[in-house]
């Protein structure tokens, strides 16, 4: 069984709280963008679960969420067969794009099918927030909004057609340090999610963009300047918005135009600010039509 498992953005990121456990409430509109990491599951006759990855440091134990969300369902279901899993990875690490996340959920959405066990999307979403908040948004995929600590949602509209690039630099950003250091804040100005939510119902692509915004960059951009510097260079290349994706630092900008999308492109490529850089579009498109050329 062969599997993608999608990348994703935030075209808004809020943090409106925190609960008495040290989890964060948020109010975030999600995207799926089509670049994606491959995962092949094969059941084996004898028990337990064998990962491997073709990428170097990432580890293949129990420390990786794949291996995790496997042993979750196959625990529970007292599977007795085993399962070998490859990951294929292309989504950058620690970047913002939930690829570690989207890697679970494809998972669990595998050992459902390959073992028969017949739960709903809502099942699995249940039993996914376990390991961690952005797994559920990652098993429905598309736009979305996300609330709680990430297990309530909301499903949306497509966002009309548009071109993304992505560029991650050299840096990784852990979480858990960047929400640390937005709680040391005293305050600051909250992004309109409702507002967003309204135009991409509306399919206003103008409000949508005109509404992005990303709490966390307050904290990470003074870490990482390489951010401010990656958004002046999407915004100076056309794109209508650019933003911070997640705890970052990887930035996306939004493009009408694929010739603007791909003079960012080939801009980021060359200067070297970035290690990755991506040319993509939503998933899935208004118009249905994919592309990756990152």
């Amino acid at each position: 069984m062969e599997l993608k498992a999608r990348a994703k953005i935030n075209l808004s990121l809020d943090v409106v709280g925190r609960r008495s456990d040290g989890y964060h409430l948020v109010r975030m509109v999600m995207q799926t963008v089509d670049i994606c990491d491959t995962l092949i599951l094969q059941e084996k006759e004898s028990e337990g679960i064998a990962l491997t990855c073709d990428a170097a440091g990432v580890p293949t134990d129990s420390r990786n969420l794949v291996w995790k969300a496997a042993e979750l369902l196959m625990q529970e279901f007292q599977i007795r067969r085993g399962v070998s899993i490859l990951l294929k990875k292309r989504i950058p690490s620690a970047a913002g794009l939930a690829g570690g996340s989207a890697d679970a959920a494809c998972t669990m959405k595998g050992i459902n099918e390959l073992f028969g066990l017949g739960l709903s999307e809502e099942e699995l979403c249940r039993r996914a927030v376990k390991l961690g908040a952005d797994i559920p948004y990652c098993i429905i995929g598309g736009t979305a909004l996300s609330e709680g600590i990430g297990e309530v949602l909301t499903k949306l509209p497509p966002i009309p057609d548009c071109y993304l690039v992505l560029a991650k630099p050299e840096d990784s950003v852990p979480t858990g340090q960047v929400y640390h250091d937005l709680d040391r804040l005293n305050g600051y100005s909250h992004p309109d999610v409702d507002g967003q939510v309204r135009a991409i119902r509306e399919g206003d692509l103008d409000g949508i963009v005109c509404r992005m915004g990303n709490v966390l960059e307050l904290v990470t951009i003074p870490r990482h300047p390489a951010v401010a510097e990656l958004i002046h260079i999407m915004k100076k290349n056309g794109a209508e918005g650019a933003r911070m994706s997640g705890s970052g630092p990887t930035v996306y900008g939004i493009f009408r135009r694929e010739e603007d999308a791909r003079q960012a492109y080939s801009e980021l490529e060359e200067n070297g600010l970035a290690k990755d850089v991506f040319l993509t579009r939503p998933y899935p498109a208004a118009g249905g039509m994919q592309e990756d050329n990152g």
